[in-house]
């Protein structure tokens, strides 16, 4: 049997990057590693080798630091050999959103309960650059009509996958959550969307309320599972 693992690795193994961008804007696309597709294989099989469904919290596009270097949503090479016991060979360079996020599984009961219920990843499955800094999907018209296809056979994919569609979170309560809001009820992927602090937005932003953005985390989350 096809695990979710195996789903997972398969789809993101063959995205394509033949989209044409806007000028100026530049794929991510990590996958060509083999470092990095080692480091998926070793995480997506240890935590998700099962045909478990799992609630979807989803993110913008991968990053610079984090997925754009492991992989890995909102998991830097720290996180990823400190919290995942996974050693890898990454320059170890910290990347705020990734922090945060292992703040909130270790409060919500650690990686192995967290990764058994939940799944993490973005709105749109490849990240952009432009010159030389992030980029996101909705930073642009130009750009987010041009990787609308990619977008929506993302959503679908990761349903067909095994995420549950009774609930769904935003990691970003501003432009992501409005996106993903309008596009569900056009299309119908989520019975409930639920909005959630972007992490980089608590580490940049609000640092000295980390505690309370964390409380917020596991409340809802678990509060999800309660209601299923």
């Amino acid at each position: 049997m096809e695990t979710f693992a195996d789903k997972i690795l398969n789809y993101h193994f063959s995205l394509s990057t033949d989209i044409s961008l806007p000028e100026k804007v530049e794929w991510l696309y990590p996958y060509e590693s083999g470092e990095v597709r080692d480091a998926m294989t070793r995480f997506f099989s240890k935590y998700f080798s099962d045909g478990e469904q799992r609630v979807v919290l989803l993110g913008i596009n991968p990053g610079r630091f984090g997925a754009g270097v492991t992989g890995i949503p909102f998991t830097d090479p720290i996180r990823m050999e400190e919290e995942c016991n996974l050693e890898n060979s990454f320059d170890k360079r910290q990347e705020l959103s990734s922090v945060f996020v292992y703040d909130f599984i270790r409060a919500i009961g650690g990686v192995e309960y967290f990764y058994s219920q939940f799944y993490i990843t973005s709105i749109c499955p490849l990240g952009f650059v432009k010159n030389g800094k992030n980029y996101n999907y909705y930073d642009s018209n130009d750009l987010t009509s041009a990787i609308m296809p990619m977008i929506l056979e993302n959503l679908r994919k990761h349903i067909s996958f095994g995420v549950r569609t009774d609930i769904a979170f935003s990691m970003g309560q501003g432009k992501n959550f409005a996106f993903l809001q309008k596009l569900n009820e056009e299309y119908k992927f989520f019975k409930k969307l639920i909005p959630l602090p972007h992490p980089r937005w608590v580490m940049q932003y609000r640092l000295k309320r980390k505690d309370h953005f964390i409380d917020e985390y596991v409340s809802k989350l678990k509060s999800a599972l309660k209601h299923r």
